[in-house]
């Protein structure tokens, strides 16, 4: 997409003092995907300021992590999927969703760092974001995932996208604002998670996410990553202040490994004691807030094959069924539905699809990133 005068006159008078009404009403296009790809030291003027979209000032005040940024989280509005893919519509969402926000939620502001809006325009979300994204060191404390609201880059996109996948224009400034994010924080295409990674919740959209093997490896390639700096597998860091579908299959693994826990996707004490109790037993570093460390990982989860039973196989189940394979019921038999879309999320993933719970295959279905994804 090429810059429009309009546009470039549209921030000129912005910056001069004209006020945030502007917006609206003068210039048609933004400069983005394109300008979005430019080099890390170029400015970030593709992406729409407060200031520039007229947001309300916070209803208190605002504050910097004092820890690094580990990751992204993607997620979907739920709000309508509409046709109009206009400048205009990009800033009543931006507004609309502050007001939700902070008038519904009774937030400071609002809850995520940026929104990208179907039509592919790209705004800051809680004021301070894009300043901070320049410095690329800490980000503001901001409200779009309990637990993950010091480290993690909050994306909103608007739309729903449970059974329909977001238009192209937004995916692609979805892949230019990650590639971004991920040069200025240091971060890298393996740290890109969804909504439900680390919420109970349906956001990002069953339908989105598994768009999100293909959004990790086009975020990769703008990036020019060497495969051999990605990780074997990159496992969601799950701790004691999140709540997830993933902590519900911590507690069935934890469960089937004899631990008195309950199963109800709440990091619990119960939960915490028996996750560090696993790390001693098992020669881990004792994690303080017992977070699910990729040692963890790799000895809690049990390799599967087709004639497993059990809680692993009910853990599976429940995930798989929870994010979008209808089909497959929780019973605790490694049955043909559950074989079937055991290979679906392989193929997905790239991955070799044999059905069979391995390692990699295991990562892939709690929200983790495996290195062979990006050979597909």
């Amino acid at each position: 997409m090429h810059v429009e005068d309009s546009a470039l006159d549209r921030r000129t008078l912005l910056r001069a003092g004209l006020g945030a009404a502007t917006v609206a009403v003068v210039g048609s296009q933004l400069a983005l995907p394109d300008a979005a790809h430019a080099d890390p030291g170029s400015d970030l003027d593709w992406i729409y300021s407060c200031d520039e979209w007229g947001a309300r000032p916070p209803a208190d005040p605002l504050s910097v992590s004092a820890i690094p940024t580990n990751k992204i989280i993607v997620h979907h509005m739920a709000f309508p999927n509409v046709t109009d893919h206009s400048e205009a519509q990009a800033v009543k969402l931006a507004r609309d969703c502050q007001n939700l926000h902070m008038d519904g939620n009774g937030w400071s502001d609002t809850g995520q760092h940026f929104t990208i809006s179907r039509g592919g325009y790209v705004m800051e979300g809680r004021r301070g974001s894009l300043e901070r994204l320049r410095a690329g060191d800490r980000q503001m404390i901001s409200a779009h995932c309990p637990g993950e609201n010091g480290r993690a880059i909050g994306i909103e996109n608007e739309g729903t996208y449970v059974t329909e996948t977001p238009p192209e224009a937004l995916l692609d400034s979805l892949v230019a604002l990650c590639a971004t994010i991920c040069r200025r924080y240091g971060l890298h295409a393996h740290d890109i998670f969804g909504h439900w990674d680390f919420r109970t919740t349906l956001c990002p959209g069953a339908a989105f996410y598994r768009q999100f093997p293909t959004l990790r490896r086009r975020v990769f390639e703008e990036l020019g990553t060497d495969l051999g700096d990605v990780p074997a597998r990159r496992w969601p860091d799950l701790w004691r202040f999140v709540g997830s579908p993933s902590v519900r299959v911590v507690q069935y693994l934890l469960a089937h490994r004899g631990y008195a826990v309950p199963v109800n996707s709440v990091f619990d004490a119960a939960t915490v004691a028996a996750v560090q109790d696993w790390q001693y037993r098992n020669g881990i570093g004792v994690d303080v807030d017992a977070t699910l460390t990729a040692p963890t990982w790799e000895t809690l989860v049990p390799e599967l094959g087709r004639d497993a039973t059990g809680l692993p196989v009910t853990a599976v189940q429940f995930l798989l069924n929870f994010r979008g394979h209808i089909e497959v019921t929780p019973t605790g038999e490694y049955d043909h539905p559950t074989k079937m879309a055991v290979k679906d999320l392989q193929r997905v993933h790239g991955l070799p699809a044999h059905g069979k719970l391995d390692v990699d295959t295991w990562c892939a279905l709690v929200g983790g990133v495996v290195r062979r994804s990006f050979r597909h």
